[in-house]
């Protein structure tokens, strides 16, 4: 997988607007995607979707910023809202759910965490009792931009959402829980334990970005988000009653695969 990091909601969050620095830089990524897709004659504008969440959609120059990548890029990115994130969300967790009638028919709580949102959707019997977005993300706890009433509702919402249904069972999506799991060495397919979580924020928190960049070989933009990410999981899961989290290792890109490939064989979800 070719990964290369631009943070938009650096700007997006405290400015309300991509600056045009970070817009040259998204602009000179993409340029390299169009380069890689080439080499492997990948050139159909069906075969291809690139997308942005909620930095671009609270973006007060979002279309400015569609518009300029499009000219230099030839790409159509695509604001997704905040249901339509739940959704490719959540058709990259269903093949793992599937997997085990267990968890297909016990009562599931995903969670996506990205840089701007928080993405929360419970299934009872694998049919949809409540999805919903809350403007949680490690890029804003970063910048201070959550305040308690940010966190009383995703409490409130989950404790109220969630009254009567009994045990929970988690599961975590998106790239920092991913990096915990593969950090904790566990076997796959099991889950993570609360207390887990717990150590490993507080254990991640004694440390400066440097250096767990150097101790955990963490990337840069991997390094400064992890903690803020284990600290949403956390409360999560503490709001939720889980005592543990399930990583099947998938995320929104996951997803975005299944709904793509939905698209071009017909077969839409």
């Amino acid at each position: 997988m070719f990964r290369q990091a631009v943070n938009l909601g650096k700007d997006a969050f405290i400015h309300s607007a991509i600056s045009k620095n970070t817009i040259e830089e998204c602009v000179r990524v993409l340029k390299s995607y169009r380069r890689i897709l080439k080499e492997y004659q990948i050139e159909n504008p069906s075969q291809v979707r690139v997308i942005a969440t909620s930095a671009v959609r609270e973006a007060t120059n979002r279309l400015a910023f569609v518009d300029r990548i499009y000219i230099a890029t030839g790409f159509q990115v695509e604001p997704l809202d905040e249901a339509e994130v739940i959704r490719i969300t959540f058709l990259g967790v269903q093949p793992f759910l599937l997997s085990d009638p267990a968890l297909a028919q016990s009562r599931t709580l995903v969670t996506e965490v990205g840089g701007g949102s928080t993405e929360l959707t419970f299934f009872s019997n694998n049919k949809l009792v409540f999805k919903t977005s809350v403007n949680i993300g490690t890029i804003r706890l970063l910048q201070r931009q959550v305040t308690e009433a940010h966190w009383q509702l995703m409490k409130d919402t989950l404790k109220q959402q969630l009254k009567g249904y009994g045990p929970v069972t988690a599961i975590g999506s998106g790239g920092n829980i991913n990096k915990i799991f593969s950090l904790s060495k566990r076997k796959e397919g099991k889950p993570l334990s609360l207390e887990t979580l717990k150590d490993y924020y507080k254990e991640f928190s004694s440390f400066s970005v440097e250096e767990r960049i150097h101790l955990y070989n963490l990337r840069e933009d991997r390094a400064d988000v992890i903690v803020p990410a284990l600290q949403i999981y956390v409360n999560v899961m503490r709001w939720a009653d889980a005592t543990e989290i399930y990583v099947p290792k998938i995320g929104l890109a996951d997803g975005l695969i299944q709904a793509l490939y939905a698209e071009i064989s017909g077969n839409l979800p």
